[in-house]
This record gives C-alpha cells, sequence and structure tokens, in this order.
C-alpha cells in the first residue's frame, strides 16, 4: 500500500493585498501539509505545481521553503513534484535546486516508484504546445500509476485540457490524475481513471471561500485506489461580508453589517448588492481597517449611471469599459492576445514579457492571418487607435520589472491562470513536430 500527500498550488512568497503577512501566512499553511505528513508518516508529498507564485522568489521564501523541505527528508519523506506555470522558467527550474540539494525529485517521463507505485509528472504545458505533445512515458512494473500535472482538465470548470485524449495517448495506463492549477478541490472519474485536484493551501482570490486543504491519495491492493481530503485550519480569518442594501439604505447599513464580524487581524471582504444607495468603499473599507482588520476590501456589485457624462459608465465594472473600448478599436486577433495577457489574464507579472513573446510567436509560426485588424471597415480615425493601442500595449511589455513584490492582486476570480512560458526546444521539429515527453522535460 502507498499513501501520500497530494498538495499544489502552495503559492509561497505571494504578498498579497501587498501585506507581509499574508506572505507569511502562505508559507504557514505549506508548512501545515508539511508536519501533518510527518505526524501521518505519509510515504510521500506530491506537489502539482506553482510551489511559488512568482518565478523569481524572494530569499526569504526560498529559506522557508528549505527547511520545510529539510523538515520533510529528515523524516525520510520524498517531496515530489511538477513544474506550474508560475513558477515555470526557461532554464534551470528551483524544483532543480531542490533535487541537487537531495531535497525533491522532479517528476517526469521515467517513473519514480514507491511501494507499489509509480509516479509521473508533466510540467505544465501552454494551449499553444499541446498539439504537438506525444504522451510517451516509460514503462513500469509497479501495481499501480499515477501522474502528477499542472492544468485545466476536463471535466472541471474552466478547463482547456483534452483529458480523454491524454488517458488515451498515454503510453502507460493511469489509476489517477494528480492534478493541480484549479484552486477549487474535486474528484471525478474519466474513463474508469480518478482526476482529482487538491486545491490551493491558501485563498489566493477573494472568491475562494471554502476551506483550504489537501487530499490523501492511497493505492491499496486489488486495483483500489481511494482519495480523500483534509481541510487546513485558516492562518488568517477571511470575514465575507455579504450586504443587500434595501432602498434608502447605505453606508451606515453597511457599517452595521461589518460590526457583526470580528475583524482583528482578519482579511475583510464585503460585497454590496441590492436597490440602496451608492456608497464609498473607501469609507468602509477605513471603517473595517480602524476595528482591526489586516485587510479590507469593499466591491459594490451594482450599476450606477454617471449623470453628467455624455457616454454610459458603469461604476461598478470599469475593467468591462475598458474591455469594450478594446473590441470598439477593431483590433487584430493578435493585439486582442496580447491585450489578454498584458491587461487581463492572471500570468504572473514576471513571466508577462515571455508569454507575449511566445503568443506572438506562435501566431507568427502558424496563422498570419491573426495580424490583420477586424473587419475591413475600419478607417483613418480606426487605424490610429489601433496604432495608439498597439503602442500602448508594446509599453506595458516593455515596462515590465519583475521583483518578488511585483505581484498584482487578482480578487475578482476563483479561476486560476490558464497560460504561462514555456521552453523552446529544437528537438521539436522532428519527429513529425511533435514533443515527447522527454523533449518537453
Amino acid at each position: 500500500m502507498t499513501r501520500v500527500i497530494h498538495t499544489g498550488d502552495t503559492h509561497l512568497g505571494y504578498r498579497q493585498y501587498h501585506s507581509p503577512a499574508r506572505r507569511a501566512d502562505f508559507l504557514r499553511a505549506f508548512r501545515q501539509v508539511v508536519q501533518d505528513a510527518v505526524a501521518d508518516d505519509a510515504d510521500a508529498v506530491v506537489h502539482a505545481g506553482d510551489l511559488f507564485h512568482d518565478r523569481r522568489p524572494g530569499l526569504q521564501d526560498l529559506q522557508g521553503t528549505v527547511a520545510a523541505l529539510r523538515t520533510l527528508a529528515d523524516a525520510g519523506i520524498p517531496f515530489l513534484g511538477v513544474v506550474g506555470n508560475h513558477e515555470g522558467k526557461r532554464d534551470g527550474q528551483w524544483l532543480d535546486l531542490f533535487a541537487d540539494l537531495g531535497l525533491a525529485v522532479r517528476l517526469g517521463p521515467e517513473p519514480y516508484v514507491l511501494g507499489d507505485t509509480a509516479f509521473y509528472g508533466l510540467d505544465f504545458v501552454p494551449r499553444s504546445r499541446r498539439d504537438d505533445l506525444t504522451y510517451d512515458f516509460d514503462a513500469h512494473d509497479a501495481e499501480h500509476a499515477m501522474l502528477v500535472t499542472h492544468g485545466l482538465f476536463e471535466p472541471f470548470a474552466h478547463a482547456d485540457w483534452d483529458t480523454e485524449r491524454l488517458l488515451t495517448e498515454s503510453s502507460v495506463d493511469f489509476d489517477a490524475l494528480l492534478l493541480g492549477d484549479n484552486h477549487a478541490p474535486g474528484i471525478e472519474q474519466v474513463d474508469d481513471t480518478w482526476v482529482t485536484y487538491c486545491g490551493s493551501t491558501e485563498r489566493v482570490s477573494a472568491a475562494e471561500r471554502d476551506d483550504r486543504g489537501y487530499n490523501i491519495v492511497t493505492a491499496g491492493e486489488n486495483d483500489d485506489v481511494t482519495i480523500t481530503r483534509r481541510a487546513i485550519p485558516d492562518n488568517r480569518a477571511f470575514r465575507f461580508v455579504d450586504v443587500d442594501l434595501a432602498p434608502g439604505e447605505g453606508v451606515e447599513r453597511v457599517r452595521e453589517s461589518v460590526r457583526e464580524h470580528d475583524c482583528e487581524e482578519a482579511v475583510v471582504i464585503v460585497n454590496v448588492t441590492g436597490d440602496g444607495d451608492p456608497i464609498s468603499p473607501a469609507t468602509v473599507e477605513e471603517f473595517a481597517i480602524d476595528r482591526g482588520a489586516l485587510v479590507a476590501r469593499v466591491t459594490d456589485k451594482r450599476e450606477f449611471a454617471a449623470e453628467d457624462a455624455d457616454t454610459d459608465v458603469s461604476f461598478a465594472d470599469p475593467d468591462e469599459a475598458v474591455r469594450e473600448r478594446v473590441r470598439e478599436l477593431g483590433l487584430s486577433q493578435a493585439a486582442r492576445d496580447v491585450d489578454e495577457t498584458v491587461r487581463a489574464s492572471k500570468v504572473a507579472d514576471s513571466n508577462v514579457r515571455d508569454e507575449v513573446t511566445d503568443r506572438v510567436q506562435a501566431l507568427v509560426d502558424d496563422d498570419l492571418s491573426a495580424f490583420q485588424p477586424a473587419g475591413d471597415e475600419a478607417d483613418a480615425e480606426t487605424d490610429g487607435e489601433l496604432e495608439e493601442s498597439e503602442s500602448v500595449v508594446e509599453e506595458s511589455v516593455a515596462a515590465e520589472s519583475p521583483t518578488d513584490e511585483s505581484t498584482a492582486e487578482k480578487d475578482d476570480e476563483s479561476t486560476p491562470d490558464d497560460t504561462a512560458e514555456t521552453k523552446t526546444d529544437a528537438a521539436s521539429s522532428q519527429n513529425d513536430g511533435q514533443l515527447s515527453m522527454e523533449e518537453y522535460q
């Protein structure tokens, strides 16, 4: 029997809300997983990617990670992992460094056999390269086999990865896919194979209200694989204050709702709906901070039209106003793709420059028509706007100056990141343009 802890999306080093305290919370959550593994005498800790939030973690994050991995090593518990999209680099990976130190194993196409189970790994692969990927894994003689990988897999929400194709084309029959990238936990079956997300160990987004935790995966006799979930105690209280304002109600009603919660050292998330009066989010946030909150964020989800403006403006969703303006510009598909990467996607800030390069290069190689403006009716004025917009995008990319504190806050969605950089390998031009597992690793 083999029993492992399946974790992932620990996002170490994330200075959420620009708060050093939140940065420490992410490391504490990872340490909790390590402590549980030692206490339970787990056979291994399997990490499904995004160990770090950024590909350039700070020194204190590296020191904290090494200390936690040494705790596992001292207990004789191997740490098995793959590289996620947030931490992925073009050169050597941090996971390689930890492997050189004897603190980790970077999983790949060769089996790592532990007890009666063979573990394989597949680092995050961008969508632009998946069609050319072949799922060639080395043979094993263990009773069970599991693949650890990072991405958005069917049949879960926001999926962009064909799970059936992976299972059908793989040279190895897997009992389970142990996944990372989706911060919401879940378990499904595809073609008699368990497909499971462990979820994140800390709340990376204000939309992630459920308990954080990890999976316990057990491979037993008679081809039995069981997956259970264990919650992690919160390192930081999140107080979710949902206020539905009735007509005539306003900021004082919101304050009353905040008063009902213990805000001391908590992250206070206030969501306002209803037919009441407009409110000033800053006023409510200041009130929560005065009551001891570490961080306060207020979202008024209602829409109010600007009375004196010539255009229709939505105060509730300025991002939508930007998206509408981008649509009006008639940008080419390539320009829209770059705009999405720079402005709207959840690519880690430090990865934006290389991600834009990868996307544009893929379009140059595959589809030059993507650079044609949308529609033929664009006049000279629209052309000028297009040039101005693309210039702004270029300047935004050129201005990227990654540091370990450059990560933007992402509190709008719980959807995990779906893009990242990847390696360019001359060997990809061989074998009919397909990438073998060896070549990709």
